[in-house]
């Protein structure tokens, strides 16, 4: 199986596609579920797949400290050791190496750090990160890169991308290459319209099968990564899946796929699924609010998942209340669904050339809030 992407349909710049790969397709627009250390927190890889979840993201960063990218191709690769035999994108490790590890030094070639677990010192390059993410059998494997920081002048973003892109060419040169299997290059560039299109122009060349844009949902706001990725994704090719990293909220998901976005993974759903708060078709609930307690009706009726079809409010507000870890994963098992159901709907709305009334509707529910 050749790794490839097919654009099916456009509606303005919003595009619907199929990604195929050696681990199986992904219709798009999609939405990935992180599974950060080999797990999606709080739920089954059963119940990740009953979502409708295609596809999954793991963390370079935390599997190299934890069980080490050895020992997980010892146990058959990331696929077999979590159960997922679907595609896996896995996350090159530099927005956590800067995020998360401790006393962190970085040069040319590389990172040195010490792991937020224990202290633990190592060091990651391009070279490392891809021989990690191939013990791990990424099908999507990403380049090493450093994600600049918000705020940043435009002369601090410009060594941040332009480094980046040196590294993103170690990386392309040290990807092995398989039938199946893709490398995405990452643009960087802050929010400046010039570094953006600097960094894309560089990355085309490398010819990577996917594209992906780092670097925002940081700080900047909405607003302002609305126009970094409409002067951004004009510049990549058709052809290649495109994907933003880290975003983001249902709304900022509409916006990017409007602004021709393919793939989106984020934590927010799977964490407010855990602080007890329900992306819902009529907006977001907190179900520790004591307006739930004798609320007997399903948590989203236009939603079938196990939590909306099986239990009332009321149930999900005392699971929180009483400090049940069911509750977590219900609300978890909600969110997924909903995220994808989102997706879906975007891009049935793209092949039928509706998606500004998709849109509309979708934040007509929100905006009206519960009955």
């Amino acid at each position: 199986m050749k790794f490839s992407y097919d654009l099916q349909a456009t509606d303005g710049a919003a595009r619907a596609g199929m990604l195929h790969t050696a681990h199986g397709d992904v219709p798009t627009p999609t939405f990935m579920a992180v599974g950060t250390a080999g797990t999606v927190k709080a739920m089954t890889a059963d119940a990740v797949r009953a979502t409708g979840a295609n596809i999954v993201l793991g963390n370079t960063y935390h599997l190299m400290l934890r069980p080490t990218a050895e020992r997980v191709a010892r146990f058959g690769g990331l696929h077999k050791m979590m159960d997922w035999p679907g595609p896996i994108l896995t996350d090159s490790g530099g927005f956590q190496v800067m995020s998360l590890a401790k006393l962190r030094k970085m040069t040319e070639e590389g990172v040195t750090f010490r792991s937020h677990l224990d202290g633990s010192k190592h060091f990651l390059s391009p070279e490392r990160s891809m021989e990690i993410q191939h013990l791990l059998d990424a099908t999507i494997t990403m380049v090493l890169d450093e994600c600049t920081p918000f705020p940043a002048t435009h002369d601090e973003a410009a060594i941040s991308m332009r480094m980046s892109t040196r590294w993103a060419k170690r990386s392309r040169t040290a990807f092995v290459a398989r039938e199946g299997y893709g490398q995405f290059g990452i643009v960087q560039g802050g929010i400046y319209e010039d570094l953006r299109l600097e960094s894309a122009t560089a990355l085309r060349e490398l010819n990577f099968e996917g594209y992906a844009i780092g670097g925002l949902a940081v700080g900047e706001g909405q607003e302002m990564m609305f126009a970094t990725l409409d002067v951004t994704t004009p510049h990549l090719p058709a052809e290649t899946p495109r994907y933003l990293m880290g975003v983001g909220t249902p709304d900022d998901l509409l916006g990017s796929v409007a602004r021709g976005v393919d793939m989106f993974d984020c934590v927010m759903p799977t964490r407010a699924g855990r602080t007890a708060r329900a992306f819902t078709s009529k907006g977001i609930f907190n179900l520790r609010n004591a307006r739930f307690i004798d609320d007997g009706k399903p948590l989203d009726e236009n939603c079938a998942c196990l939590a909306c079809s099986r239990h009332v409010r009321g149930y999900l507000h005392h699971l929180f209340r009483a400090e049940e870890m069911l509750g977590p994963m219900l609300l978890t098992i909600h969110n997924l669904t909903y995220y994808q159901s989102l997706m879906q709907g975007a891009r049935a709305a793209i092949l039928a050339r509706n998606f500004e009334s998709y849109c509309a509707g979708t934040r007509a529910g929100w905006a009206a809030g519960d009955d």
